[in-house]
């Protein structure tokens, strides 16, 4: 397993280079997983790609490095620490200073693009000294390259990853790969395709990273995939589109950060209320206010269980990897509009502009359900069921009268005062979480199901703490985790299972351990450390692993 640093300012290619990188590894049949770092600024900073890849699923990214490419020198002063004594660091010939790595390797990139007729093309000169490097062939550029770019840029670009295959020598042996069937994608990506696969009809917006990549995604397919998207204004007019598009009869969602699901919050009490089935993202970064845009936290949990006012069911479900953001994406769109609740998809920067590997998703078991399509005799939109879930028939498609109402309302959906409708209807919204917690998906349990230590987890942490289990039952064994997906209501079954007579580590994004919190507060069930991480960057399944050696907390 390689891993692979690409840096420089923004502006510099890095995100071209590296996507460049990714298919043709990918073409060779490499498991393929890639993380970004990138500061919050057009032009200029410091941002950076690691890029790790082997012949096994990879899970988390690492901090160890086999190679540096470095498209400015600040790239090899900040990373070459963490460079393995064999690996190499690849950079243009004009950034070298007297003082220099022997691990280093210099072309002159920038003059052999100018050469070659196309400044830009340094970055295809480094991916095929890369190619190279790794023993790898250049069988596939010219079939990766079209499929990326323009075709007056294409041939260019080609003859620019053979100057650069041509530059170096092969450093490591080759390896035959069995991923190369596997798709590639970002977890915003994943987010997207799992809402058209789910019958997503429209999503509306206001562009707020990490976020904004669900949008453009949807944007960019939305006319063949039959999905209306909608640039709102504010975040306020894009909730209240979504909720208009669904009373309509219109699968919709909508998508923002932390900063503008505090702006969605009134409107989900409607969702509440209104009985109007709808799904929220909330794709988070680092909070308060403004915080870190670009990076990424999981802060944001107990607020969206508790926001807006008053009490009303919802489902909050958090996303662990690209293939879970497709099902569950899918999955939470049906149980919206199942039980006529506001559901939220929890992400965050770091699932949503991570690429993996991932199997091609299976779509041949989804089937759609949907809204009635009509009702003998009077219909009461919000008439008293067993349940809780009322008949919704669609305006405009019904000779009846579909109400709906941000007051307190009877079954016709008539405003009330009266404290024993108030009473039945509360009642009746609230029996909707006995059905759902029926369908709630018990956390998957990794590593020893006879652990001695038990680490828990939510959402992205999946990844990084899948790794540190497998790393750690190597060493000396005894480690198991929980890692929930569905969060609330809380899935207990496998928690009261495997808590008892355990050592409980919480591992969470947060500095204030949510989770642990929620658990506590919904089980008993207290935690006996915790490793808590709130820079704005991911940990890693290394990290965890050192925090739980060092710290004795195994």
């Amino acid at each position: 397993m390689y891993n692979i640093l690409i840096g420089g300012a923004a502006g510099q290619g890095i995100d071209t280079t590296v996507a460049i990188l990714e298919k043709l590894l990918k073409y060779s049949g490499y498991y393929i997983y890639t993380t970004k770092d990138f500061m919050s600024r057009v032009r200029g900073g410091h941002n950076f790609a690691m890029l790790r890849f082997g012949m096994e699923e990879i899970t988390s990214h690492s901090r160890k490095l086999d190679g540096i490419i470095a498209l400015n020198h600040e790239t090899i002063d900040l990373h070459k620490d963490k460079l393995t004594s064999q690996g190499f660091i690849l950079c243009d010939s004009s950034i070298l200073k007297e003082e220099e790595d022997k691990r280093i390797i210099s072309i002159p990139m920038g003059v052999k693009a100018k050469e070659l007729g196309n400044a830009k093309a340094a970055g295809s000169i480094a991916v095929g000294a890369v190619l190279k490097l790794f023993h790898e062939s250049l069988d596939g550029v010219e079939a990766v390259l079209s499929s990326v770019m323009k075709k007056e840029i294409l041939d260019v670009n080609v003859r620019a990853i053979a100057a650069g295959f041509e530059s170096v020598e092969s450093k490591y042996p080759h390896l035959e790969g069995k991923f190369k069937e596997y798709m590639l994608i970002s977890g915003n990506k994943a987010l997207g395709l799992g809402a058209i696969a789910g019958g997503l009809k429209f999503y509306s917006a206001y562009p707020m990273s990490p976020s904004t990549g669900v949008m453009e995604y949807l944007a960019s397919v939305g006319n063949e995939a039959g999905v209306v998207v909608e640039q709102a204004e504010d975040e306020i007019a894009a909730v209240n589109m979504a909720l208009g598009a669904s009373y309509a009869g219109a699968r919709a969602m909508t998508g923002t950060s932390g900063g503008g699901f505090c702006l969605k919050v009134e409107a989900l009490g409607f969702s509440g209320i209104a009985e109007i089935p709808l799904v929220v993202v909330d794709v988070q970064r680092p909070g308060p206010a403004t915080g870190l845009p670009t990076r990424t936290e999981q802060s944001d949990l107990k607020f969206v269980i508790a926001a807006s006012q008053g009490e009303f069911p919802r489902m909050v479900i958090a996303l662990r990897n690209q293939e879970d953001a497709f099902y569950q994406t899918v999955r939470g769109l049906q149980l919206a509009e199942k039980y006529q609740i506001p559901v939220i998809l929890l992400s965050d920067q770091y699932l949503g502009d991570s690429i993996a590997s991932v199997k091609p998703f299976d779509v041949s078991g989804i089937t759609l359900n949907g809204p009635a399509t009509e009702e003998d005799g009077e219909y009461l939109r919000y008439r008293i069921t067993k349940d809780g879930i009322s008949k919704r028939l669609i305006p405009g498609l019904t000779k009846h009268l579909v109400s709906a109402d941000s007051d307190e309302h009877d079954e016709r959906g008539w405003i009330t005062e009266s404290a024993e409708v108030r009473n039945q209807m509360m009642d009746k919204r609230m029996r909707k979480l006995d059905g759902l917690v029926e369908e709630l998906l018990e956390p998957e349990l990794i590593g020893e199901e006879d652990c001695h230590t038990l680490l828990l987890g939510w959402g992205s942490t999946y990844g990084p703490i899948k790794e540190a289990i497998g790393i750690l039952n190597k060493k000396k064994g005894g480690f198991g985790a929980l890692v929930f997906g569905d969060i609330y209501p809380l899935p207990k079954k496998k928690l009261l299972k495997y808590a008892e007579k355990r050592n409980l580590i919480d591992v969470e994004q947060n500095a204030t351990g949510q989770l642990a919190s929620l658990i506590r507060e919904q089980t008993g069930i207290a935690c006996h450390g915790s490793i808590l991480k709130y820079d704005g960057r991911q940990i890693s399944g290394e990290e965890i692993v050192e925090e739980i050696l060092k710290g004795g907390l195994s």
